[in-house]
């Protein structure tokens, strides 16, 4: 059970409770059982079946009592079967568990499938013949409905025209507008099955709505009638005056007031922090059927040793092991089948009445029909399978289903008279909207007024018209409304739009539907829907072809970043490729001019596909296909980007800025009887600047012909306007920000939130975009908008950011593979320049000139001549102490012992000899360096 409940704690103490009163009336019982209780939280399923879990695994348990829930039953009686283990619940009411379903689970309590008869009963008493169900969206909720209709069809022609499934995390919001679309309905009568806490929210605001006044009706079934201890106090006296609530029975014997005396003593033992009054509230009808439950299973294992003693065995040692619980792993119960067809045949007389079993479920003997009325119910009647309603439970059955077969109701507002069950829902007068009129010619599409030659109703249409009506489909109740004309029917205005309003002030109209801004000073006098169109003013001008032909236009493609950034990668590659090639390419060495021209020469020369060297390394030839990969897709880019420069039409509106316009004074137009020429004097305009216009012919004349340099007006106007005329003229950002147009009611009405929340569910819909593509057109296919000007952008470095990085990684990992090679290949000579050289600039010089050697080991030199020279010399990493001879460019090695003649055959021997150390592999470091240069 759930222990931080009522129901949780109150069955507790009963259980502990009929364990004490058992074997003090059977002392003589041989077995003994122990009670082993698991908190298991109502709103966990999952936590409920583990508790299970552990008790059939760890605890090797006889029999489960519980869970609390339904949901939570379904799981638990499952593992109960695997196990054989019986499940005995006093608190699962749903019929969506049962024993047809699990053969090892059994109901301790009345199903609610039992009340079917019962609410039909009282439907036939009082004549309803519509009632519409409100329950919780779950199996517990759900599963009392085809038991219902059953009852319904069973007894007459009661029917069920409405469901309303309420979630248990609906909000206060979703539980209002499911009750208000009930409203709407003719039905008046309701039967709410959900658990205390969500029906205590859906009566409060049920009270909220109008719904629990003298013309509604309410039944509450057991699991709320049953609970009403557990309710608070103020709901009930608010929310649920006049219900009729069915639950079952439990009669008001001795022996039971005897039971909740001591029920309340080990209630507050067990809570020693509730007080007596809680205790009181706690005392649901699952307390009963909760002692009762362990009487029976008690009884049960009585007999069941009686018959067999060896089935009593020692109390089962608690599983230590570290493994958790696995369902595959469950044992089988051998007392389990037995226990379980004991308790089947279990026959008693309980504190709840007759404790029987048919089909492993509670037999019901009788239901009590009570009245709320205070703060507690009355008991009105009963029903019974045999005699259904009556006022007096007679031991031998019998009573009426005529309405004097129960006592007297109180109704909601201390009524005697029953509600008659239906009510037209679009009765009273209808809302008088008015519509703004006379409409300026050309904008009728976002207002149209008009009257009926035949019949002289006001008839009314355009974009604001079908937003309304959509917004009043998506309310949750029926609105009876009717539109007023604001003008006669001459076509003469009752006056502007600011007087429009203050008659909603006046009560003339209960609301206003058209073009109507939202502004403060109109705020005082009434309340505005939230915005239904895009707020604020903007301004059209006509667009020019700006094609640029500026003689620097090649540089735009690219922006300075990306261009700074091309070049320092085409540096970089060459760089990398005369790195990589440089001791085994003759291309790529020479003279330091010759080498660094050939590093800027072939980057730049893979800008058009024309490097005429030749690569040799598999490395350079990767960083190099890389990087032509890169500067195809930049050059694709940049032509493709120039091209559309110099050819494609560039528009351009004539004025970007309404700064402008002030300072130039040139005119600007506006539509007349708008608050825009206002706000555009303060802006800063002149008065003289400004030339009114009343359609959207007029704007495009004048706006063509020169008579404005711009027009200026609110946004939904100039959508307008474009709908018509958008070949020429482009409409630019938001000048001023307003709070657009809004539905017009009077101050605190109750539909301003409705609305507001219609008007955010359809702009958030597909159909408004529709209505506005139906009214407006679609300006997204007219070429001038959306942009202040259509010219190429420029690319920029984040369009190659990824290629850059590629190129990059792969150049700087190619670099460090043949460095790393190098430094391994020539590590004995790397060694001693580090132990011959002290200073930094020293080594490094050394290694440079080390690196700047021809590698004659390559295959680029195998068939040289100087190669088959230095085949009779030092092969590459030797560690020969030869002297290096400085100065040139490759150094001359002189072996210990060679004699030397400085004679002509020196100089031809030196000639030869240094050719060959040329293309040699570099020789160890000689300690004599400084004596050779001497010589040389």
């Amino acid at each position: 059970m759930d222990l931080t409940t009522p129901v949780g704690r109150g069955t507790l103490a009963a259980v502990y409770l009929a364990l004490s009163d058992f074997y003090a009336n059977h002392p003589e019982s041989a077995p003994r059982i122990e009670l082993l209780r698991r908190h298991a939280p109502r709103s966990d399923d999952i936590d409920a079946a583990s508790a299970a879990l552990d008790l059939l695994f760890n605890d090797q348990v006889a029999a489960i009592l519980g869970p609390q829930t339904s949901a939570s039953a379904a799981f638990v009686a499952d593992l109960g079967a695997r196990a054989r283990v019986p499940v005995v619940s006093f608190s699962t009411t749903s019929p969506s568990v049962s024993p047809a379903l699990s053969p090892f689970f059994i109901r301790a309590s009345p199903s609610d499938s039992s009340m079917g008869p019962v609410i039909a009963a009282l439907a036939l008493q009082f004549s309803w013949r519509r009632i519409v169900p409100i329950y919780e969206d779950s199996d517990f909720g759900s599963s009392l409905l085809p038991n219902l209709v059953d009852a319904f069809s069973a007894s007459g022609d009661t029917r069920i025209p409405y469901r309303c499934p309420i979630p248990a995390a609906a909000t206060d919001d979703r539980i209002g507008e499911e009750l208000y679309r009930l409203k709407t309905l003719q039905t008046r009568v309701f039967v709410l099955h959900a658990p205390s806490a969500l029906a205590s929210r859906i009566l409060s605001a049920a009270t909220a709505a109008g719904m629990t006044d003298e013309d509604y009706a309410w039944i509450l079934t057991a699991a709320v009638a049953g609970e009403l201890g557990s309710i608070n106090p103020a709901i009930v006296l608010d929310s649920m005056q006049g219900a009729i609530g069915v639950r079952p029975f439990i009669p008001r014997t001795k022996r039971v007031r005897d039971f909740e005396y001591r029920w309340r003593l080990e209630f507050l033992k067990q809570n020693p922090n509730l007080t007596a009054d809680i205790a009181a509230d706690e005392l649901s009808p699952f307390v009963y059927y909760a002692y009762d439950t362990f009487w029976a299973v008690a009884t049960a294992a009585d007999k069941v040793i009686a018959a067999d003693s060896s089935l009593l065995k020692a109390p089962p040692t608690r599983n230590q092991s570290s493994a958790p619980a696995e369902i595959s792993r469950l044992g089988v119960s051998d007392i389990g089948p037995k226990l379980l067809e004991s308790i089947r045949e279990i026959d008693f007389d309980g504190i709840t009445g007759r404790f029987s079993l048919i089909d492993g479920e509670l037999n019901v003997s009788a239901f009590q029909i009570v009245n709320v009325n205070g703060e507690r119910a009355r008991e009105i009647g009963f029903w019974t399978p045999s005699a259904g309603l009556s006022r007096i439970l007679k031991s031998g059955g019998g009573g009426s289903t005529e309405r004097g077969g129960l006592g007297p109701v109180i109704w909601s507002g201390e009524s005697m008279a029953p509600p008659k069950g239906w009510e037209v829902p679009t009765g009273g007068e209808k809302l008088r909207i008015a519509v703004p009129g006379p409409v300026d010619p050309g904008f009728q599409s976002f207002l149209n007024l008009g009257w009926d030659p035949d019949t002289g109703k006001v008839v009314v249409g355009g974009y604001v018209i079908e937003v309304f009506e959509a917004c009043v489909r998506r309310l949750p109740y029926a609105l009876p409304l009717e539109y007023v004309s604001w003008a006669n029917v001459s076509g003469k205005s009752g006056g502007d739009y600011n007087a429009l309003v203050k008659a909603v002030s006046d009560q003339k109209f209960d609301g206003v539907v058209g073009d109507v801004t939202i502004t403060w000073n109109r705020s005082e006098y009434a309340d505005f829907t939230f915005p239904y169109t895009i707020s604020g003013v903007s301004m059209v001008v006509p667009v020019r072809n700006a094609r640029s032909h500026r003689a620097w236009i090649f540089l735009d493609p690219l922006t300075t970043d990306l261009w700074l950034a091309s070049g320092a990668f085409f540096l970089f590659t060459g760089v990398v490729v005369w790195f990589l090639e440089h001791r085994i390419n003759p291309d790529f060495r020479g003279p330091r001019s010759h080498q660094l021209g050939t590093v800027f020469y072939f980057s730049f020369s893979t800008l058009v596909f024309a490097h005429k060297e030749a690569i040799t390394t598999n490395l350079s030839r990767l960083v190099l296909t890389i990087w032509v990969f890169v500067v195809l897709i930049l050059t694709s880019s940049y032509t493709a980007s120039l091209t559309s420069m110099l050819t494609v039409r560039q528009f351009q509106p004539t004025i970007t800025d309404f700064r402008q316009l002030i300072h130039t004074r040139k005119p600007v137009g506006y539509l007349r009887h708008s608050f825009v020429k206002g706000l555009l004097l303060n802006m800063g305009f002149n008065e003289t600047q400004l030339l009114p216009y009343k359609s959207p012919q007029a704007y495009k004349d004048a706006l063509s012909n020169g008579t404005v340099a711009a027009i200026i007006d609110e946004i939904p106007y100039l959508k307008v306007f474009l709908k018509y005329f958008c070949d020429n003229f482009t409409m630019g950002s938001i000048l001023y920000k307003t709070s657009g147009f809004g539905f017009v009611f009077p101050k605190g009405s109750s539909l301003v939130p409705d609305f507001s929340r219609a008007i955010l569910n359809l702009t958030e819909s597909r159909e408004m975009i529709e209505i506005e593509r139906r009214w407006f057109g679609d300006l997204s296919s007219c070429p001038n908008q959306g942009s202040s000007s259509l010219s190429s952008n420029s690319l920029d470095l984040n369009s190659f950011y990824g290629l850059f990085l590629i190129t990059g990684v792969i150049s700087v990992l190619a670099v460090l593979i043949y460095a790393v090679s190098f430094f391994y290949r020539y590590r004995d000579s790397l060694s001693g320049i580090g132990a011959q050289e002290k200073t930094l600039r020293r080594r490094m010089t050394s290694v440079a000139k080390l690196y700047d050697q021809k590698d004659l080991h390559s295959h680029t030199f195998k068939n040289s001549p100087e190669a088959a020279v230095h085949g009779r010399g030092d092969t590459g990493a030797g560690t020969s102490p030869g002297f290096n001879v400085a100065g040139s460019e490759s150094p001359f090695t002189i072996t210990p012992g060679t004699e030397i003649s400085l004679s002509q055959e020196l100089d031809t021997s030196l000639a030869e000899t240094s050719l060959s150390q040329e293309f040699a592999a570099p020789p160890a470091y000689s300690p004599a360096r400084n004596e050779t240069e001497g010589l040389a």
